[in-house]
């Protein structure tokens, strides 16, 4: 059933290439597959064309996403690497203003703390892995987690579809927009979809903000693990397999095929086929990804988490927004 899962994801990510070339304007393609990957599938999950028993092998999209992201490595380029102090700044500002708001925000209307806390964790850090890591950590309900999880997914999925769009309007550069979507939208997959569908360079921009973002996701579980431990006066610990599950290992496969590129280990050919399969592997990774979002999750759980993650979602997209253009990140 994996395999066919893998094959039904195959076929819609090469349906939404066909679907994207089919829309034409000055000579250009400005609709990209990604987004119609992600839109082919969200729309086959919520009117129930998906058999439930397939359910589960249609979220298996994190390998494609994984060797996607490493083959990407090799459009590294020296420029990319220039951003990144300055990226630093931004992601630590946007994480700060993010969780705060969404924290405080989330308790103002009357959730649960830990619900709270969780939300605040997807909304800053990397979305359904943060929450996944930090809810045992501090205790939280199954049920809590679920609530998290699912607003998350639809929030980063209205980054996915609106960032493009305000980018172009904004008339942001290629870096501009690659660390703003990179400091601002959830999860990795969605954060190089939304990258990618903005251009080539954002795509890459975007990838090593988000990546380098990743690399708090450990210290921001065991302070928020630290604190809750504090308030409830017992003892909070982040195992050694907590560690290991929330470390970006895929880090090292994309540094590593950066370093080759940048070393000329590859052709000129070469580098073109590992970004192409790259992305297409990507591709396959948006069409999972929408087949697991469920939008009848809000029905299901309320809107009260939602509204906190998608007004989180908007403090943070402004505050990473404002530090782009104020340190002139073009």
């Amino acid at each position: 059933m994996i395999v066919a899962g893998w094959i039904v994801m195959v076929l819609v990510a090469y349906v939404s290439k066909w679907i994207s070339r089919l829309v034409v304007i000055n000579d250009t393609n400005p609709l990209e597959a990604m987004l119609v990957g992600i839109v082919l599938g969200a729309i086959a999950r919520n009117v129930g064309l998906v058999p439930q028993k397939w359910e589960h092998y249609l979220k298996k999209f994190e390998t494609p996403l994984l060797w996607g992201i490493m083959l990407l490595g090799a459009g590294f380029t020296v420029k990319v690497a220039r951003e990144l102090p300055l990226s630093l700044v931004v992601i630590l500002i946007s994480m700060l203003a993010g969780f705060f708001f969404v924290y405080f925000l989330a308790r103002r209307i009357g959730l649960p703390d830990k619900l709270s806390a969780l939300l605040a964790v997807g909304t800053t850090i990397c979305g359904g892995t943060a929450i996944a890591i930090t809810s045992p950590l501090i205790k939280a309900k199954e049920e809590e987690t679920g609530y998290s999880v699912s607003t998350i997914v639809i929030a980063a999925f209205i980054l996915l579809v609106t960032l493009p769009i305000l980018g172009n309007l904004l008339g942001l550069s290629q870096t501009s927009f690659g660390v703003w979507a990179g400091t601002s939208v959830h999860n990795t997959p969605q954060t190089i979809g939304t990258g990618y569908i903005f251009g080539e360079e954002a795509g890459q921009v975007a990838t090593v903000v988000k990546l380098t973002r990743n690399m708090f996701m450990i210290l921001v579980a065991l302070l928020v693990s630290l604190w809750f431990g504090a308030k409830e006066a017992g003892k909070s610990k982040l195992g050694k397999k907590a560690i290991l599950k929330a470390f970006p290992w895929v880090l090292f496969g994309y540094i590593g095929m950066a370093v080759c590129a940048v070393k000329g280990f590859f052709t000129p050919e070469g580098i073109s086929f590992f970004k192409d399969a790259g992305k297409f592997l990507i591709l396959m990774g948006m069409v999972g990804i929408g087949f697991g979002t469920d939008f009848r999750a809000v029905k299901k759980f309320g809107f009260k988490p939602l509204v906190v993650g998608i007004l989180g979602a908007v403090v943070v997209t402004c505050v990473s927004l404002i530090m782009v253009k104020l340190l002139h990140l073009v």
